[in-house]
């Protein structure tokens, strides 16, 4: 049994997540880990309850926000095993140490940041955990189309696609949705640049993924296709309009926005449905 990290700060965006995240532990017959990180040491020391009024303290109101996180988990999938982890500092590196000191197989985060009322920007903590982390890192949004494709786009010139891939093949297969493998085959000033012959075409690498992906899950409904336009994230996005969810590769290492690859940020800012950075480890 594997282990999913969900962070969880008492928002609407972060109770979504952690539900998607309960779902795909029952799924994958994984247990649940909720974890609740506050920045209030930070800038008091006095945690403590106050004098005379029981329940109080801001220790009290993390822990109370952590156990609300794992009601919610709870009564999502509630044959999953929930643990919970109150944690105190920046949200990105605690989930990353928790993440990877449990060997998570995904880290779960809501598409507005962890922090809430703290001020962090939007996006801030998943934009991180997304380019550093070594687990998959799923940016949940509620999606209107709950029910259609998993989109997954590659670069057929990248070779570490397997990870990404089988990634979107296991969501798609676990949820009963059909998988659409999206190259984006870039027009530049209307023009189309044709790839040179050779045994690394962007069509014989597709042929190949699409292969691949029978081989691994037979049942499932799965199509290749060559996308032309000249915004690889545009394109991407526009392909995914009814997608259950995209799932993208973080080419890059770093914290700061463009390390993860332009299009895995384009991505995360402006998909209507949750989406899934998968980091390959070749690259750690």
């Amino acid at each position: 049994m594997g282990t999913i990290v969900a962070a969880y700060d008492g928002s609407p965006e972060a109770a979504i997540a952690v539900r998607w995240a309960a779902r795909q532990a029952s799924l994958r017959n994984d247990a649940l880990t909720v974890v609740h990180c506050s920045m209030w040491p930070a800038f008091t020391h006095d945690l403590g309850p106050v004098p005379g009024i029981a329940d109080s303290g801001l220790r009290h109101a993390a822990e109370a926000v952590l156990a609300e996180g794992a009601v919610i988990a709870r009564e999502e999938s509630p044959g999953v095993p929930v643990t919970t982890v109150l944690k105190y500092g920046w949200a990105a590196g605690l989930l990353r140490d928790v993440a990877g000191g449990s060997g998570a197989a995904m880290l779960v985060v809501g598409s507005r940041g962890i922090g809430g009322f703290m001020g962090l920007l939007l996006g801030s903590v998943s934009l991180e955990l997304a380019a550093t982390a070594d687990c998959p890192v799923a940016v949940i949004r509620e999606g209107t189309h709950p029910d259609g494709p998993v989109v997954v786009g590659i670069d057929t010139a990248h070779p570490h696609w397997e990870p990404i891939v089988r990634q979107a093949c296991t969501l798609a297969t676990l949820t009963g949705a059909s998988l659409k493998i999206a190259h984006v085959h870039a027009k530049h000033g209307g023009k189309r640049h044709t790839a040179p012959p050779g045994p690394h075409r962007p069509e014989e690498v597709l042929d190949d993924v699409e292969r691949t992906v029978r081989r691994w899950s037979p049942v499932l409904d799965v199509k290749a296709h060559t996308l032309p336009g000249s915004s690889t994230a545009g394109t991407l996005l526009e392909a995914a309009r009814d997608a259950s969810a995209i799932v993208v590769g973080a080419h890059g290492t770093g914290v700061v926005q463009g390390s993860m690859g332009s299009t895995a940020h384009a991505v995360l800012h402006h998909a209507l449905c949750p989406v899934v950075v998968v980091r390959p480890v070749e690259e750690s």
